[in-house]
């Protein structure tokens, strides 16, 4: 007896998500090793995890790897220049949550040339989009700039629009 052709569609559809699942679990797995390796403070280990996910632009490893890894003072593997990187392609990308970090690379020039503009701008964004520790950070920076570098900043942020790629 054939199964009805009801059964056969979803066999089919619980295949797909089985499949689908098997091809998600890998970023999973490798997020979810990173975080464990960085709470451990091993951040080799967390660096082998989250790489092969940074290198797919996976905004969640870029974060990662370039605040905790690469933008740790603590940590063995230190280097601004590989950790802003990963930092300014996730935030550019929309991880909200990487912007903070971006903006204080540019208001220390750690990893990029320093610029507070710059700085004010990426909080802006990040104020824009309800990211967290906004306020409090605009306000410190924008004590260090003129007039004129803050309306910069703000004309450059609201014509920022995330990139889709």
């Amino acid at each position: 007896m054939r199964p009805a052709p009801a059964f056969r569609l979803l066999s089919a559809l619980c295949g797909a998500i089985l499949m689908i699942g098997g091809l998600v679990q890998p970023a999973a797995a490798g997020i979810e090793d990173g975080l464990k390796a960085l709470q451990a403070g091993d951040m080799p280990a967390a660096e082998k995890a989250l790489q092969l996910l940074a290198k797919e632009r996976d905004p969640r490893a870029q974060f990662l790897l370039g605040f905790y890894v690469y933008g740790n003072p603590d940590s063995k593997l230190y280097d601004m220049n590989k950790g802003v990187p990963l930092l300014l392609d996730a935030a550019e990308r929309g991880y909200i949550t990487a912007i903070p970090a971006l903006a204080g690379a540019y208001a220390d020039g750690k990893g990029v040339p320093k610029s507070l503009t710059e700085a004010y701008k990426w909080l802006i964004i990040n104020q824009r989009w309800n990211g967290p520790n906004a306020d409090g950070l605009i306000a410190q920076i924008g004590t260090e700039l003129k007039p004129d570098e803050i309306e910069k900043a703000k004309t450059a942020a609201t014509a920022f629009t995330f990139k889709t790629k």
